[in-house]
């Protein structure tokens, strides 16, 4: 994982900042307090971390301080989804992503952009995938 990458527990916190645009620490801990059964400590030292990789803002307002997400919920999804593909063999993408979908509940709406999307796809797509790995690190050569 990259050191600016946004872990399991982060992502908790940075929902709720999302949802919210801008919120105070008390306010996370409460959301995530049943949910996480976490101390509001540990919710304070996951914003620090997330201030610190940029992903938070803070704002002072008296005693307290505000909270506001400084990259969106797309960017950091597309970072991540990036991440976990790239980890994988080149020929092996396509099964990550139908386990993906597979297992993921999805509205007709979802369907129907999938569908579109995948004939857009399919008008450019090559036969075969060359596999981009090091040798020894999949099987593909292996076979």
């Amino acid at each position: 994982m990259q050191e600016n990458q946004i872990t399991a527990s982060e992502w908790e916190v940075m929902r709720v900042v999302w949802a919210n645009k801008e919120t105070t620490s008390k306010y996370i801990s409460e959301v995530l307090e049943d949910k996480m059964n976490w101390k509001p400590a540990t919710t304070k030292t996951l914003i620090g971390r997330l201030v610190k990789k940029n992903k938070l803002n803070t704002i002072e307002e008296g005693r307290k301080y505000l909270y506001s997400p400084q990259v969106t919920e797309q960017e950091s999804i597309q970072e991540s989804s990036k991440e976990v593909l790239e980890q994988v063999c080149s020929q092996k993408r396509g099964a990550v992503l139908y386990q993906m979908i597979e297992e993921t509940t999805l509205s007709i709406k979802d369907i129907e952009y999938l569908q579109k999307l995948l004939e857009m796809k399919k008008r450019s797509a090559p036969k075969m995938i060359q596999c981009e790995c090091t040798p020894g690190q999949c099987d593909c050569s292996l076979g």
